[in-house]
């Protein structure tokens, strides 16, 4: 069912199939759910190859670092493809003799990266390359709809809103029985793999302290977000919410959005803004599915609607970008400020409706206003 969305990061799968680019492995990084399952179902039925699925023990221990038992799934599978590598990071190391020995190609698919859970994973450097399945982008929706150019600016609209209730997992956004429905999916997805996964992977002591971090997270939308505050008002040890807080952030829940520094005095800050890659589970934590227009929060919302598209579009695009935001002393400040590499900059500022922005960050720039009207278009122009 999931296959009927066609995903942009596909054309890069196909392209290392075909290429003679062995010797690497190539990871899809991603939450679960996000459709990297998917993906893997359709190389599997193009190539006639098994998944190993790395939920189960069984499929695990196949991949011991042994020549002789891995040069036997070197030789039954044109391409060896594997699901949900974290459960095992040890197998890096048969990954590694696989595409040393056997010149054939990996795609592992892991709902954390490796190389900040395992030890092993540096052995791969120069082995690998990498690539990310998110839920779903605006743009995808959009070319799997194919609204008529008439059509075209009541369906972003639509969109939007949709996006911004419900979010964007791929059976989220394909469920279409009921609102129900969809709420109920969303808080499974949040207690079985957002929660439960971050939990076990990392072996966390504390599931309702983890809840109750992104809850206070969700509720401070678009504004800045203090650890020592967070730690404060739940009663708990700062170094414990400041790592769960890293951890979230490595598996695809929060976007981390720093505040931009210049050697100008007046730029002031030490907190981050935190963001959701999806806003249907934001949702989940404050029990809050009602339209924009009724949010008291609607600001801080659609802002983090539109980050997380410059975000996912970042990630998937593989920009050479840093995302920040910007404030003065005297409290004015830029939404988003994407630097490239050549210290060149793009502000945006992120508004419902439309109005002119304040011109105010201190350093040669392009200006975009991003508004309900034009966020299709605006955040492809954040690039250019």
């Amino acid at each position: 069912m999931h296959s009927m969305i066609a995903r942009s990061i596909k054309p890069q799968i196909s392209k290392y199939l075909q290429s003679d680019d062995r010797g690497k492995v190539f990871f899809v990084w991603g939450p679960r759910r996000s459709g990297k399952t998917t993906l893997l179902e359709e190389v599997s039925r193009e190539y006639k190859t098994t998944i190993y699925n790395f939920d189960l023990y069984s499929e695990r221990e196949k991949f011991v670092p042994d020549r002789d038992i891995l040069s036997k799934i070197a030789a039954e599978n044109k391409v060896i493809l594997i699901d949900e590598i974290q459960n095992y990071p040890e197998a890096t190391l048969a990954v590694k003799i696989l595409i040393d020995n056997f010149n054939v190609k990996i795609i592992a698919t892991g709902s954390s990266e490796l190389r900040r859970t395992s030890k092993d994973f540096d052995s791969l450097a120069g082995r690998y390359r990498e690539i990310f399945c998110l839920p779903l982008s605006a743009e995808e929706i959009r070319k799997y709809s194919a609204p008529k150019p008439s059509e075209e600016k009541p369906f972003n609209k639509k969109m939007a809103q949709d996006l911004i209730i419900y979010g964007a997992y791929p059976e989220v956004y394909l469920e279409k029985s009921s609102e129900e429905a969809k709420i109920d999916l969303l808080q499974k997805l949040f207690d079985s793999y957002v929660l439960k996964d971050v939990i076990d992977i990392y072996n966390l002591k504390n599931s309702k302290l983890a809840k109750d971090i992104l809850t206070k997270i969700a509720l401070q939308i678009g504004s800045e977000v203090s650890t020592r505050e967070i730690a404060n008002s739940l009663q708990a040890n700062m170094t414990t919410v400041a790592n769960y807080i890293e951890i979230f952030i490595k598996n695809y829940v929060l976007i981390p959005l720093p505040s931009f520094k210049t050697n100008l005095r007046r730029a002031v800050s030490e907190n981050r803004k935190l963001f959701f890659y999806d806003l249907g589970i934001r949702n989940v934590l404050v029990k809050d599915f009602r339209p924009l227009e009724l949010r008291p929060d609607k600001g801080g919302v659609w802002e983090n609607f539109i980050v997380s598209e410059v975000e996912k579009q970042r990630k998937v695009c593989n920009f050479l970008r840093t995302l920040y935001f910007y404030r003065e002393y005297g409290g004015r400040e830029v939404d988003l400020v994407i630097e490239d590499y050549k210290k060149r900059y793009v502000c945006a500022e992120i508004k419902i409706i439309k109005e002119k922005a304040k011109d105010i960050f201190p350093l040669p720039h392009k200006q975009l206003t991003i508004n309900q009207d034009n966020y299709m278009q605006k955040i492809t122009e954040v690039w250019q």
